[in-house]
C-alpha cells in the first residue's frame, strides 16, 4: 500500500520539505501501525519544516503529534480499530512524525484515547493543549488554588496559552493573559481571560524583583519574560515553565526562590511518563469546552501545511492549526 508524507530531505543546496507518495515498505520498525486521521502544527514542526535544525535525521516525516485508528499491532495492548494519540517521544524530531496518512510507532508511546474525545479534538488539542493541562495541574499539584490571586498566562494566543487559559478560567482561576497582539482581546476575554496584560511590559530586561503580582503563572515564553514573570509573582507562588518563544535563557537571579519562596516547575511533554500523559489526558477529555477548542482551531490540508511554517515561526498563528491528513 502507498501513502501521502511530508518529508525533509537534505542536501548541498539545504532543506526541502516536500509532499511525497511512500510505500508501506518506507515505514520505520515498530510495533504498531497507525491510520493516522490528523496532526497539528505546533512551533518545533514550523522549525522542522522551515529547515531550522530541529530535524536530526533525514529523510524525516515531521509531525510531533498524530491521532489515528489502530492498523495492525503485534502489541496486546492494542487491537486494529483502537483510537490512539501520540505527542512527542522524539516524532518529527528524529523519528518519523504524523504529517502522514500512516505511521508505525512504538507501543510504548501511544495513549489510548478517551471516549469522550475524536481523533480531530485530539489532534486539535495537540501537544499544545497537553503541555497545558500538564502546566495547570502542576499548579494544582503546588497547591495554587483559585482563590490565591491572579495566574498569568504568557504567550496567551498561542496553543498552549490558548488552552490553558480556557482550563485555568473553568476550574475557577482568575486568568491575566500576556499578549502582543491586542487585536485578539476578544478572542482571549471569550476564553476566560479576566484581563490583558502587553508582552511588552514583561519582555525587556527587569528588576531582580518587581512587586508581588501574580499568584501562579503559566510561561511559554522563557527568557527575559520568564525573569520578569518570576520576579513579579507573590510569596510561595509557582510558574510553570513550558516553552521558549522568546529564547532559551533565563537572565534573571536567584532574588524570587531565596526571598519569596517562589517555585519553577519545569514542564517535559516530550518524554513525561504514561502516568502523567494517561492523567492529562483524562483531564481534558473531562474539562476542555469543546466550543473553546473548536474556536481555536483552524484546519488545513496535508500540501498546504509547508507553507504555514514561517507564520507559526513569526507568531502570526492563533490558536491551534489542525491538519487532516487525509484531506
Amino acid at each position: 500500500m502507498s501513502f501521502r508524507a511530508i518529508r525533509v530531505t537534505e542536501d548541498e543546496q539545504g532543506r526541502h520539505a516536500a509532499v511525497e507518495t511512500l510505500e508501506d515498505e518506507r515505514l520505520p520498525p515498530g510495533e504498531v501501525t497507525v491510520d493516522v486521521s490528523y496532526s497539528t502544527v505546533n512551533y518545533k514542526d514550523g522549525l522542522a519544516l522551515a529547515g531550522k535544525g530541529i530535524v536530526r535525521t533525514f529523510p524525516l516525516t515531521p509531525g510531533i503529534d498524530l491521532a489515528g485508528t489502530v492498523a495492525d499491532s503485534a502489541d496486546p495492548r492494542f487491537a486494529p480499530g483502537d483510537r490512539v494519540v501520540l505527542n512527542g517521544f522524539g516524532r518529527g524530531e528524529s523519528k518519523d512524525g504524523g504529517f502522514a496518512e500512516r505511521a508505525r510507532v512504538g507501543a510504548d508511546e501511544l495513549v489510548p484515547l478517551p471516549d469522550a474525545l475524536s481523533t480531530r479534538q485530539a489532534a486539535a488539542i495537540g501537544t499544545a493543549g497537553y503541555t497545558a493541562m500538564l502546566s495547570v495541574l502542576a499548579l494544582e499539584d503546588a497547591g495554587v488554588a483559585p482563590g490565591d490571586g491572579d495566574v498569568l498566562v504568557t504567550g496567551a494566543a498561542g496553543g498552549v496559552g490558548s488552552v490553558a487559559i480556557s482550563l485555568l478560567a473553568a476550574r475557577g482561576y482568575r486568568v491575566i493573559a500576556s499578549t502582543g497582539r491586542p487585536e485578539h482581546g476578544d478572542y482571549l476575554r471569550e476564553l476566560g481571560a479576566a484581563d490583558l496584560v502587553d508582552r511588552a511590559t514583561l519582555s525587556a530586561p527587569g528588576k531582580p524583583l518587581a512587586s508581588e503580582r501574580w499568584a501562579a503563572a503559566v510561561d511559554s515564553v522563557g527568557s527575559h519574560t520568564l525573569a520578569n514573570v518570576l520576579a513579579a509573582t507573590r510569596y510561595g507562588g509557582t510558574v510553570t515553565a513550558c516553552g521558549l518563544a522568546q529564547g532559551l535563557d533565563l537572565p534573571g537571579s536567584v532574588a524570587p526562590f531565596i526571598l519569596r519562596g517562589v517555585r519553577l516547575q519545569g514542564i517535559d511533554s516530550v518524554y513525561a511518563p504514561m502516568e502523567s500523559r494517561r492523567r492529562a489526558w483524562t483531564a481534558l477529555a473531562a474539562e476542555l469546552d469543546p466550543a473553546h477548542l473548536d474556536s481555536i482551531t483552524e484546519t488545513v490540508a496535508l500540501a498546504d501545511v509547508i507553507p504555514l511554517a514561517p507564520r507559526i515561526l513569526a507568531g502570526r498563528v492563533r490558536g491551534r492549526t489542525l491538519v487532516d491528513v487525509r484531506a
